[in-house]
Order: structure tokens, then C-alpha cells, then sequence
């Protein structure tokens, strides 16, 4: 699997799972109905911001990560960073391979520390991949995040140093 930097022409090959994945409303606040064009430009980032996509070898896109710094001022020392695997390639590392990336591209741009700050609790694939990979729960808000199947749940913060 090679991870590059995505392009507008990626897009379309994107979008499709990207929507997939809103519209089930189990693992992003965004809203469910997200329309595409908001959906491109709250995805694919300006430098100095991110956004990859990671490809098998034929040039199919598995999934993308966006990266960020998580705020601005004299808190833009923190990164932060969102992954979306294509649901049909699930369970081949692809979620792994992205984060780590994103991990990587944080500590060599200079962020002292990587934040998720909505990591919805029932996502329970998402937070063991993320502690495995050296992330703690700070904390969670409970009831945060409605869930279409659980009801309200919790969004943990999840916090790693560089």
C-alpha cells in the first residue's frame, strides 16, 4: 500500500465512501446529509494542512486521512487528524497505515502532540487503534454524540505526545 497526497482528481473515488460512511452516522459529527461540495472542502486541506489517501498497488484508493493543526494561536502546536477507510477494505491495515502517517507527519512538522477531540466510544475498532498506537482517553463527554443504533453515547478526547 503506498500513501500519497491526495488530489482533487481523488475526489471522486472519495466521495462515494465518504458518504457512505456520514450518512450511516455512526463514527463523525458531521452532519448526515453533508453535500458534496461542503463535504470536498472540509476534507481535501490547504497546505500546511494534509490530506492523503492510501492506494494498493493497482492505484485503487483504500481510504484517506486529513491532518491539521487541532486549533489555532497559541494552541496550533497540536495536531489533529480524521481517517476514512473504504467499509470494502476494511481489516487490511489500512486505518493503521494512515494513522501512522499522520503520526509521522505531525512529529516532522513540529506539533508537540496529536488530539482527536470526537472519537465516538462505540467506534471500539477506532479507540483500540488508536491506544495501540500510544493514544490516551482524556476524558469523555458523556452522552455526546447520538448514535443511530446505541442512542446517546460517549466522545472521548484522545490525546498521544510526540
Amino acid at each position: 500500500m503506498l500513501i500519497r497526497e491526495a488530489t482533487t482528481g481523488d475526489w471522486p473515488a472519495i466521495w462515494p465512501f465518504f458518504q457512505e460512511i456520514v450518512a450511516a452516522g455512526e463514527t463523525f459529527t458531521y452532519p448526515l446529509d453533508l453535500g458534496e461540495a461542503d463535504a470536498r472542502s472540509w476534507w481535501l486541506l490547504e497546505p500546511p494542512n494534509r490530506t492523503v489517501v492510501a492506494v494498493d498497488d493497482e492505484g485503487a484508493i483504500l481510504g484517506t486521512a486529513k491532518m491539521n493543526a487541532n486549533h489555532m494561536g497559541n494552541g496550533s502546536h497540536i495536531a489533529s487528524a480524521s481517517y476514512m477507510v473504504d467499509p470494502e477494505h476494511s481489516g487490511r491495515g489500512v486505518g493503521r497505515a494512515l494513522c501512522e502517517h499522520t503520526v509521522e507527519w505531525a512529529r516532522a512538522a513540529g506539533f508537540r502532540a496529536m488530539q482527536f477531540n470526537a472519537v465516538v466510544e462505540t467506534n471500539v475498532h477506532a479507540v483500540a487503534l488508536y491506544r495501540s498506537l500510544g493514544f490516551e482517553i482524556l476524558g469523555t463527554l458523556p452522552e455526546g454524540f447520538r448514535h443511530p443504533e446505541h442512542g446517546f453515547v460517549g466522545l472521548h478526547i484522545m490525546h498521544r505526545r510526540l
